[in-house]
């Protein structure tokens, strides 16, 4: 029997280890690909939004969508449904600029709908309402370029979505104001 070798990590967990870019997706072994954001990490949620939001304007939403996920692991109960909100946009921009329509867009609305519970505060500083617009517009942007893709698929195929281009597109989480 031909057994194939999987990547561990120092626990002897499944991790695979190949490089990866910055939109999260496997690149083969070997070639250059952008580091790993460190899982399990416990920031301050000033960190939090200061990193995330760094790796957001670097078009590094999949990164960005990890230190979210920190904070929704690690923080206080009450507070996990705004980080998890968070990490979702974050995903939602990664699939849209993936090229992933569908999943873009499904997961902007979602990441919105778990934020609608914090409507109208800005907890350290986050602007909600914002953000919450923010996904809304894209999702109908990323949502629209599908159904014109689809339109002009050829030989019965649909074809992919155009890729948004993360770094431009990336929100603000702390926009000035009270």
């Amino acid at each position: 029997m031909d057994e194939t070798r999987r990547d561990r990590d120092t626990e002897g967990r499944a991790r695979n280890a190949r490089p990866r870019d910055g939109l999260g997706r496997p690149l083969p072994y070997g070639a250059p690909g952008v580091e790993r954001q460190p899982e399990g990490v416990v920031r301050t949620p000033e960190e939090t939004v200061r990193e995330a939001q760094r790796l957001l304007d670097a078009g590094m939403p999949f990164h960005a969508h990890e230190v979210f996920e920190d904070a929704w692991k690690s923080g206080p109960v009450a507070e996990r449904e705004l980080w998890r909100g968070l990490a979702q946009l974050a995903v939602g921009l990664t699939h849209a600029a993936r090229g992933n329509a569908t999943g873009g867009a499904r997961l902007l609305r979602r990441g919105a709908a778990a934020l609608a519970a914090s409507a109208g505060l800005r907890p350290y500083g986050i602007g909600v309402d914002g953000l919450i617009g923010w996904a809304e517009e894209l999702a109908g942007r990323v949502a629209a370029g599908q159904a014109a893709d689809a339109r002009v698929a050829a030989g019965g195929r649909t074809a992919g979505a155009e890729p948004v281009d993360a770094a431009a597109e990336a929100p603000c989480l702390r926009p000035p104001g009270p």
